[in-house]
């Protein structure tokens, strides 16, 4: 029997994060995620009070074919976190496709083979392995606090084998004045491979426009309940 994914959505949209900001992109999320961040904004991969109440269930060729139809400069593979999931026949199914597929993942697991880009999120619940971070081609530092750069850092050893280090200021905190000073100061300060990021797609609404997107579950949570 052929793999099925569990999938939370996909839709048709642009790149709104990183090198290939503005970028036609094709997105599969994917449902299941252990990490479970407290500020997460697609918190219906995996909170109990979010989870559709049916999940989608598609093979790796069903979705290669949907992703071909929208005729995508690349495919993003997100999540969640797709990388507790195999892979491999999706990323076959792709490439029989001419597909190229861009990763987002926390790090905390082993990439299959095959990606065109890949893009590390790390998480302090599931810290990334090594070769994750060896093989990302950017990442993406969430900055919940003026000390979350510091700290990340000096958890890495000092510095990233990455060329682009993005720093997003986590959403509830765009407006911070502190957490955006640290951002900036730090790019001020050390330049390369730092670089100030933001998450473009939201203010434009751009993912919701395709009727495929779920909406997003409520951005901050309420701790008592664990998102």
């Amino acid at each position: 029997m052929a793999e099925l994914y569990p999938v939370n959505e996909t839709f048709l949209s642009w790149q709104g994060e990183g090198v290939h900001l503005g970028r036609k992109a094709f997105f599969i999320r994917l449902q299941g995620c252990p990490v479970k961040c407290a500020w997460c904004d697609s918190a219906s991969t995996w909170h109990p009070q979010f989870v559709p109440k049916l999940v989608r269930k598609a093979s790796a060729d069903e979705l290669a074919a949907e992703a071909l139809a929208s005729r995508p400069e690349f495919v993003v593979l997100t999540g969640g976190e797709p990388c507790i999931h195999d892979l491999t026949p999706l990323m076959a199914s792709m490439a029989s496709a001419s597909l190229k597929v861009h990763l987002e993942t926390c790090g905390a697991y082993p990439i299959a083979s095959g990606f065109a880009w890949v893009t590390v999120s790390p998480k302090w619940a599931k810290p990334p392995i090594s070769a994750a971070l060896a093989r990302a081609d950017e990442v993406k530092l969430i900055v919940e606090d003026p000390q979350s750069i510091a700290r990340w850092t000096e958890a890495v050893g000092g510095a990233w084998s990455a060329p682009n280090v993005w720093l997003h200021p986590e959403w509830s905190q765009r407006a911070n004045p502190l957490v955006l000073k640290a951002i900036t100061e730090q790019v001020k300060e050390a330049g390369a491979p730092y670089r100030a990021g933001w998450q473009v797609h939201k203010p434009y609404a751009a993912d919701t426009l395709d009727p495929r997107s779920r909406p997003s579950a409520p951005l901050g949570g309420d701790p008592s309940k664990g998102f």
